[in-house]
């Protein structure tokens, strides 16, 4: 079975540097990975912040946040 991994980020530089970089890393025969676009898509904004996100780049799995790097704080992608 499938772990599910989300991927938010906002479309800066530093977000699609990791967005590549994570998709690249996660085995997608064990990972079903989601990129979630927070920048053009605010009505996941509740669903990062219920997971734990502070900051995007950030990944969630496995039941944790991995926050990655620093491109913006949340409060700024409202």
């Amino acid at each position: 079975m499938k772990t599910k991994a989300v991927f938010y980020h906002a479309g800066c530089p530093v977000c699609v540097a990791a967005e590549q970089t994570v998709a690249n890393a996660l085995d997608p025969a064990r990972y079903d990975v989601e990129i979630v676009h927070l920048g053009e898509d605010k009505t996941r904004l509740a669903d990062a912040e219920a997971a734990g996100i502070q900051s995007v780049p950030a990944l969630v799995m496995d039941g944790g946040v991995f926050h990655i790097n620093f491109g913006a704080g949340i409060d700024a992608l409202r």
